[in-house]
């Protein structure tokens, strides 16, 4: 295959790439390099591994039948069923959402000084515009993602050669020596920049989108673990450069100067701004597919259209998209904080969809010879145990935050 050719087919999965590394995962990649070193790097080794065993049953299931997953997932064990995974996809789009709009409003004013409540409407009526007159807009968005992922993967690879981290200990940081039930907070957020499984379920939707057949089953399977590798690399990436830069200074990340700090060994004076635009694509790129992922979901799941090009999906888009920016324009208080626990908040929807995956994929009426093997079901009911374990911590997590704000 010529490299145009294999660059052009990675669409769907950079798509992933880009819609689950948004601000969020920047800002907890980053924060956890700065305070833990490199001690957490398998946990996105791990996350990765879940996360290419649910996008390859996606790919599965979309490749071999003709309906939609919710479609079939109503048709099989009720609407009901779809009906809760498209509602719980687009409350988790929704707060997710929020988390990029306030990326794009402190990048923003980082590059421009203009005040950060500013931006989110101005991105948000631009990303409403491109979702209703783009005449294709699967394949506007597969190059505009691709672009902006590659950028990303290109400015921190530099950097960390000229910031020297200690290989060493980046090797040990591979080993889960350590897991503590104390860090369970760490571990859920950095699976959340990861493991974003509605971005998993969607990749069903996408190769549809993208024309593929049964004949493109290994290419596809292929290139969305791809895109789930340039995920995980570059996560991987900003923890290693903000050890290496921040760690040993002791600097802890509570703001966007704090996380551009890490970028000052390529750009010098410039990295507050080189890092501003860093954080504007990752937020701009995940604000639009991730409003799209929900809306679209919401919409099958009630029976109400499936393809990115239909008026539902779209409309549900839109209100994720305003959703967001209307959170955002009014929140005051710990942007850092805020786009951590925003990102966190998306494994709130995994159980449900996780379930649904795997009792689709295990159905052999409905898959055949393409259902789960035993080697992919032992992974996925270890991403699905592992899911379950980290929204019982972030509940915890939410439920002691909302009792100190009513104290």
């Amino acid at each position: 295959m010529k490299i145009k050719e294999l660059i052009r087919s990675l669409g769907p999965g950079f798509i992933i790439a880009s819609v689950v590394l948004g601000p969020g995962s920047i800002a907890v990649s980053s924060s956890v390099g700065s305070a833990q070193g490199y001690s957490f790097l398998w946990v996105i080794v791990m996350a990765a591994i879940c996360m290419m065993v649910y996008t390859s049953m996606a790919v599965r299931f979309g490749l071999t039948n003709e309906e939609s997953i919710l479609q079939t997932i109503s048709n099989t064990y009720g609407r009901w069923f779809a009906m809760i995974i498209g509602v719980s996809s687009f409350i988790s789009a929704s707060c997710f959402q929020f988390g990029n709009n306030l990326g794009i409003g402190i990048g923003m004013e980082g590059i421009t000084g203009i005040d950060e409540h500013i931006w989110p409407v101005v991105f948000t009526l631009l990303a409403i515009i491109l979702l209703f007159w783009a005449k294709n807009l699967y394949k506007v968005l597969e190059k505009l993602m691709m672009l902006l992922v590659m950028i990303m993967i290109v400015a921190f690879l530099v950097n960390l050669l000229l910031t020297k981290p200690d290989m060493v200990e980046v090797v040990k940081g591979f080993s889960p020596m350590s897991f503590k039930f104390e860090n369970m907070d760490i571990i859920s957020a950095l699976v959340a920049t990861t493991f974003a499984i509605n971005g998993a379920i969607y990749q069903s939707y996408l190769v549809k989108d993208k024309g593929w057949d049964i004949g493109h089953l290994r290419r596809g399977v292929n290139e969305s673990n791809m895109g789930v590798f340039f995920l995980a690399l570059i996560s991987m990436l900003i923890i290693v450069t903000s050890a290496a830069a921040l760690h040993p200074q002791g600097i802890s990340v509570k703001s966007a100067a704090d996380m551009a700090i890490q970028l000052e060994a390529l750009f010098g004076s410039y990295a507050k701004i080189i890092f501003s635009l860093g954080l504007c694509a990752a937020a701009f790129s995940s604000l639009m597919v991730n409003a799209v992922i929900g809306g679209g979901l919401l919409s099958d799941g009630f029976g109400l259209g499936r393809s990115m090009n239909q008026k539902m999906p779209k409309v549900f888009t839109a209100i994720i998209l305003i959703l967001g920016m209307l959170v955002a324009v009014f929140f005051r208080g710990d942007v850092i904080y805020a786009l951590i626990l925003a990102q966190a908040s998306t494994i709130l929807a995994v159980p449900f969809i996780a379930g649904g995956m795997y009792l689709i994929l295990n159905n052999s009426e409905i898959m055949g010879k393409f259902r789960n093997t035993k080697k992919q079901n032992l992974i996925a009911v270890f991403g699905f145990v592992l899911i379950v374990a980290m929204v019982y911590f972030l509940v915890i997590k939410l439920s002691t935050l909302v009792v100190s704000v009513i104290n």
